[in-house]
């Protein structure tokens, strides 16, 4: 006796459900490397504010401020590229946001974390506060 086949159909995801996932993603190989999360997608209040995508802590005690970027593909410059002045502007102001609530300032840095077609790159110290 044969049977049909049968094709499942599924909803391409959204922007959403990859950026969650990418985040996943880029949280897991941060952690394989030792880095500790201490938040993630945290908003500064206000219009304007930033968001940061992942907040770890690497083992020497920095605080990682880290922007995970999605591309299919490496053209017009990748995923890394794509984090331009604004961008690390509102990042900045989201970070300074995240510190007055600390007591003592940590040793700080901002990180990209780049998925170009499935391969993660960890771009560490990606950009300055300026």
């Amino acid at each position: 006796m044969e049977f049909p086949s049968t094709k499942v159909q599924t909803k391409p995801c959204t922007t959403k459900q990859s950026g969650d996932a990418a985040e996943t993603l880029a949280l897991q190989h941060l952690q394989r490397a030792g880095l500790v999360l201490l938040e993630r997608n945290y908003r500064s209040p206000g219009r304007g504010g930033g968001e940061i995508d992942l907040i770890m802590r690497a083992p020497d005690g920095t605080c990682v401020f880290v922007e995970v970027r999605l591309r299919r593909s490496a053209s017009h410059g990748g995923a890394a590229a794509s984090v331009g002045g604004i961008k690390q502007r509102r990042i900045v102001f989201a970070a300074r946001h995240y510190l007055m609530r600390l007591r003592r300032l940590p040793p700080c840095r901002f990180d990209v974390v780049s998925i170009e077609a499935g391969v993660v790159t960890w771009l560490q110290g990606a950009f300055e506060a300026g």
